[in-house]
C-alpha cells in the first residue's frame, strides 16, 4: 500500500438503499493509484464516474471499503477536510473562480487553501509581481488584468484560470470532472494541453473524467473505464500508446452506449 498515493479498496456508494429505486452507483470497486499517475475515466452515463470521484473528493461518503490517501484512511472525511489533499475541476468554468473578485484575489485565495490566514491574507506587491510570472504561463494575456474581476472572463479563461490556481495549492490528487465539456472544441484543446502540461511540469497525480474517447486515449498514462460501478478496462503504458477508438468501439460498443463516446 505504500507504493501507492492512493488505494481504493471495495468502495461501493449506494443509492435509494432498500427501496425499489436502489442503484449501487459503485460497486466493490478498486484501484490503485501511483503517484504522478495522470489516469483518464470513460463510461456511459451512469457507470459511476462522477460519484468515483465524489467519494475521493469526500462529498459522498461510501457505504463500503476503504479510502486510503498518502498513507491515511480519509474514508470517513468530509470534503472540507479532503480540501487538504485533493482539488478539483468541475465542467462549468463558473465553479473553480469566485467570479466577484479579480483575478488576483482568486489566484492569492488559492495559494493560502489550507493554511492559516490571519488578518494579512491580501495580495502583497511581491505576491502580485509573482502572479504575473505565474500568469504569463496561460499566454491569454491575464497577467495585464490582475485586477479585472473574473466574471468578466470568458468560459475557457476562467478555466485556464481555475487549472493555474490548483497548482499554486499543489494538490496530492488532481480530479478533473469533465473540466472542457463546456467549452467550444477549439478552447477545449487549448485547455486540454494547457492541463497536460501542468500535470506533467508538476508532476500531479490526476484522475479525469471525460467523454471524449479521443481525449482519454492521447492523455495520460493510463485509462479506466467504468460500467455499473467497475472497472470494466485498466490499460495503461505502451497498451495505452497502441490503443485506437476503433479498437475500444469493437471491444466495448455495446457496453459504452453514450454516443459522444462513440463518436469521440
Amino acid at each position: 500500500m505504500a507504493d501507492y498515493l492512493m488505494t481504493l479498496n471495495g468502495i461501493a456508494a449506494i443509492f435509494n438503499p432498500g427501496t425499489q429505486d436502489e442503484k449501487r452507483a459503485l460497486d466493490g470497486l478498486s484501484l490503485e493509484v501511483a503517484e504522478s499517475d495522470f489516469i483518464t475515466i470513460i463510461g456511459s452515463n451512469g457507470a459511476g464516474k462522477t460519484t468515483l470521484l465524489n467519494v475521493i473528493s469526500g462529498t459522498v461518503e461510501s457505504d463500503e471499503g476503504q479510502v486510503i490517501v498518502n498513507g491515511q484512511d480519509v474514508t470517513k472525511w468530509p470534503d472540507f477536510k479532503m480540501a487538504l489533499f485533493v482539488s478539483r475541476v468541475f465542467q462549468s468554468p463558473t465553479m473553480g473562480t469566485a467570479g466577484d473578485m479579480t483575478i488576483e484575489e482568486n489566484l492569492c485565495m488559492a495559494e493560502l487553501r489550507g493554511k492559516k490566514r490571519g488578518l494579512k491574507w491580501g495580495v502583497t506587491k511581491s505576491r502580485r509581481s509573482r502572479y504575473k510570472e505565474i500568469l504569463k504561463i496561460l499566454d491569454l494575456g491575464l497577467e495585464d488584468r490582475l485586477k479585472q474581476t473574473v466574471g468578466l472572463l470568458s468560459g475557457g479563461q476562467r478555466q485556464s484560470l481555475t487549472l493555474l490556481m490548483t497548482t499554486l495549492a499543489m494538490p496530492k490528487v488532481l480530479l478533473l470532472d469533465e473540466h472542457t465539456a463546456a467549452l467550444d472544441p477549439r478552447t477545449a484543446s487549448m485547455v486540454m494541453d494547457l492541463t497536460d502540461n501542468m500535470v506533467r511540469d508538476n508532476r500531479l497525480t490526476t484522475l479525469m473524467v471525460t467523454h471524449n474517447m479521443a481525449q482519454a486515449l492521447k492523455y495520460g498514462n493510463r485509462m479506466v473505464m467504468l460500467h455499473q460501478g467497475k472497472i470494466q478496462l485498466d490499460i495503461q503504458g505502451e497498451e495505452k500508446k497502441k490503443m485506437t477508438v476503433a479498437e475500444i468501439v469493437a471491444q466495448f460498443g455495446q457496453t459504452l452506449k453514450d454516443e459522444t463516446l462513440l463518436s469521440g
